[in-house]
């Protein structure tokens, strides 16, 4: 049986939790038989409100992620000049490689689904960028251990996104083919410890929404500071359970759905002055689809009355006006153009 708590703000768990200040703990009971109605349920009420949840009971094997772990510790472990030589290419879209935060507390390693295999299942006028190479560390087991986790982890977001398929009343596979081949990116988070504290402003990870369908976050232990922005304007933690993922919906959601489902805004602070000794990790899979994937309201979702909010958008070009207005909110933030208006 599939067990579905919820969150609120003042840490009580129950059934009654305040509108808009909850984040659900779902046990999608992946034993092989799948999931059923209450999980149904539970997924598309947590979708409607917070954007986000806590997943249980997800099937992915101890072992891959133990694994995933111990290869993402050593990683960030290495020197500077070594993760340099790992440097992302500034001409690819998809950030893979190693990254540094210019105005966030933390630095990133990416890779992603979308190979230069994959070219020729794409259309031709679709960027080639896209298909580059990933940067692997040459770290014995690295490259073997997050293969492994990659395909664990996407196996649970395409089973996910089924369970969202059956929320909005469609076929379970309706999605399916967006996703053939898909430019999901894998992308590995370090927050070094802040024995200094922080410039003032300065957040380990600044407020966001997350652009594609849906995010599969893992958290190591010291995994406090994950806030989400909840309907009522309060900041409020999301619960640490433990063998959990945290699943949130992204942008393009709210276009399938026609605005029904809103991603949340979210944020990761800085620890306390007791708990800033510690480093943080986390590794995030963000379930993107095809760049030749149309991506519009869901046909008879948006109903015979009602009137569509987005025009379709083919998926590259939406990723592509997705990083531009990143970047240039990069460059306000970093004080070198002046904010609009």
């Amino acid at each position: 049986m599939s067990v579905v708590h919820e969150q609120q703000s003042d840490g009580e768990v129950g059934p009654d939790a305040a509108s808009g200040a909850r984040v659900p703990v779902i046990n999608l009971g992946l034993d092989g038989s799948g999931g059923d109605a209450d999980v149904v349920r539970a997924v598309g009420a947590a979708c409607e409100n917070s954007g986000f949840l806590v997943v249980t009971g997800h099937g992915i094997p101890g072992d891959v992620i133990r694994a995933m772990r111990a290869q993402t510790a050593r990683l960030f472990e290495e020197t500077d000049e070594f993760k340099a030589r790992l440097g992302a290419d500034p001409a690819d879209p998809l950030f893979r490689g190693f990254v540094a935060g210019r105005v966030e507390m933390m630095q990133a390693f990416t890779v992603n689904a979308l190979e230069p295999v994959d070219a020729e299942q794409l259309p031709p006028d679709v960027d080639e960028t896209l298909t580059l190479p990933n940067k692997w560390p040459p770290i014995p087991g690295f490259q073997e251990a997050y293969t492994a986790y990659l395909a664990a982890v996407d196996g649970l977001a395409r089973w996910i996104m089924r369970v969202f398929a059956s929320c909005l009343r469609l076929p379970q596979g309706w999605f399916d083919d967006s996703f053939t081949p898909h430019m999901s990116s894998l992308t590995a988070n370090y927050y070094p410890a802040q024995p200094t504290g922080p410039a003032p402003g300065r957040l380990r990870k600044m407020a966001h929404r997350d652009w594609g369908a849906l995010t599969i976050l893992h958290r190591d232990e010291n995994s406090g500071g994950l806030q989400v922005h909840d309907r009522d304007g309060q900041w409020v933690e999301v619960p640490d359970v433990p063998d959990s993922f945290v699943v949130n919906i992204g942008d393009l959601m709210a276009i399938w759905t026609n605005g029904d489902w809103s991603s949340t805004v979210h944020r990761v602070v800085n620890p306390s002055a007791e708990e800033a000794h510690r480093e943080r990790y986390s590794v995030a899979y963000f379930f993107q689809p095809s760049p030749a994937a149309m991506i519009a309201p869901v046909p008879g979702y948006v109903g015979p009355s009602a009137t569509p909010r987005h025009e379709p958008v083919r998926a590259d070009a939406y990723f592509a006006a997705q990083r531009r207005r990143a970047f240039i909110l990069q460059r306000v933030m970093e004080g070198r153009v002046p904010e609009a208006g």
